[in-house]
């Protein structure tokens, strides 16, 4: 099995559901969160958004430490922001992949936060953190949808708004 192959079009098909809910997410809701120890909804998408470029950061670092790097989100006015920021992540992910050999897939990878680690494995099981990641925060963008009464897409299969009974 060729993995790199196999991960760009995991990567290609993460990439089509996410394209189908990010035009749904209302600019006028960007900072509401359906509970206060919830991101704020612009937040969140930004982080999804965001995501892809995860898999450059897997395949060029050996690792990340949030004490010596600090996250500053994209700034987003609007979806059609949105749209070019998921694009341009997506474009460098996949340019990471092109550029990664099977057996770098293997060397160490680690995220602390200072002396505290916080997750060790290797380059593979990072690029695969990125999609767990996309699959869980766009299911939490699901709920933030459904609460806004907002038709959600199949992901993986057709929705319950999908379904034609």
């Amino acid at each position: 099995m060729d993995l790199i192959k196999a991960l760009k079009k995991e990567l290609m098909d993460e990439a089509g559901t996410t394209r189908k809910f990010l035009p749904l997410i209302p600019e006028e809701k960007y900072e509401w969160a359906p509970h206060e120890r919830s991101m704020k909804l612009k937040h969140l998408v930004v982080h999804i958004a965001e995501l892809p470029s995860w898999i450059t950061m897997a395949v060029d670092a050996d690792g990340l430490d949030f004490a010596a790097n600090e996250y500053t989100p994209t700034p987003l006015g609007n979806n059609e922001e949105l749209k070019e920021i998921f694009e341009k992540s997506l474009q460098q992910g996949e340019d990471a992949l092109n550029r990664i050999s099977p057996e770098d897939l293997e060397k160490k990878w680690v995220l602390r936060h200072g002396e505290n680690i916080l997750w060790e494995g290797t380059k593979y099981g990072m690029i695969r953190m990125a999609f767990s990641q996309t699959s869980h925060h766009r299911a939490q963008l699901g709920v933030y949808l459904r609460l806004l009464n907002i038709p959600i897409p199949g992901s993986y299969g057709p929705s319950a708004d999908d379904q034609q009974f």
